[in-house]
């Protein structure tokens, strides 16, 4: 009952904020602005999506091994791809993520599953509070509404500092913070996340392949933006992008509509930029993705793990 009604309020948020978002919306522009050009930005943004998903798979895999949960370069491709699947048709951002334990935890067990997923998202949240930090001092000049700046470094802020505090806890030497059942799991994926991240080996490929997705979702954003002649140059789209990207991991929708579209909206206000922009760059953004998840979704069905989960009933992990 609680999932229904979870699911439900996800599927109301969703649409409220995509109402709104498509109240700013200009689709008549948008059709006029689609054309023969278009179709290769398009087409470079789709071809760049699955580049940024083959790199996701690549930290993930590194991060899998500290989890006692090592994959294949083609396991961890394969995976992410069936979960950019389940982002989609899933009531939430995250319904990718609870697929990609399922596909581990039936290789290396659930608790190895769940922490290589988890620590790989911490991970991700981190490098990208740290892009937004670094970009801070340009968006003063880009973002002309004061109110508007100020919500970026709040925001950055509450992000820098959850990503801090999570680190610490890895690295607290209170026993009852690694007994507790309210704090066992969260302390050992920081201690995770800590080794990944400061492993002389491993850790600066981590944090390269980290900030490499992000700046992939950059290149996207503003591919898709071209597609349509918005006036985004590729310096404002690295200090809008990350920001409604931290916004849109919030899992309070449905793969992210709605909120994307609004808050791509607001960033591109706020920056002196037609808003509409904006938002038809958002619906860009979600056709992408949906067409990769499509190729996911193919993926899937021709998956050995989706003939081995219609012969054998999922078991609820202890």
């Amino acid at each position: 009952m609680r999932r229904i009604a979870a699911s439900t309020l996800k599927i109301a948020i969703s649409a409220g904020l995509l109402y709104l978002a498509l109240r700013k919306a200009n689709f008549s522009d948008l059709v006029a602005h689609l054309d023969a050009g278009s179709a290769g930005w398009i087409t470079l943004a789709t071809a760049i999506t699955f580049l940024q998903v083959f790199v996701s798979a690549l930290r993930w895999r590194e991060i899998s091994t500290d989890c006692d949960a090592p994959l294949t370069i083609a396991q961890a491709n394969r995976f992410s791809l069936i979960g950019s699947f389940f982002n989609q048709v899933l009531p939430s951002a995250i319904g990718g993520d609870a697929m990609r334990v399922w596909l581990v935890g039936r290789l290396h067990g659930w608790r190895a599953a769940g922490y290589s997923v988890f620590v790989d998202r911490a991970i991700g949240l981190i490098a990208l509070a740290i892009l937004i930090l670094a970009t801070l001092p340009w968006s003063y000049h880009l973002i002309s509404d004061t109110r508007g700046w100020a919500a970026l470094v709040v925001l950055d802020a509450v992000a820098m500092t959850a990503g801090a505090g999570y680190l610490l806890l890895g690295k607290l030497p209170w026993r009852w913070i690694r007994s507790w059942w309210g704090t066992q799991h969260f302390a050992a994926c920081a201690k995770i996340t800590n080794h990944a991240l400061f492993n002389r080996r491993r850790g600066p490929w981590i944090a390269i392949l980290s900030m490499l997705i992000h700046v992939l979702a950059v290149v996207i954003a503003w591919c898709l933006a071209r597609a349509i002649a918005a006036p985004l140059p590729f310096g404002a789209a690295l200090q809008l992008v990350p920001p409604v990207w931290l916004i849109v991991m919030l899992p309070v929708s449905i793969a992210g509509w709605g909120v994307r579209e609004t808050s791509m909206g607001l960033a591109f206000s706020y920056a002196g930029l037609p808003a509409s922009d904006g938002v038809n760059t958002a619906l860009l953004i979600g056709a992408v993705y949906f067409i990769v998840g499509i190729f996911g979704g193919v993926v899937w069905i021709f998956s050995a793990e989706k003939a081995a989960r219609a012969a054998t009933p999922l078991a609820v992990p202890d």
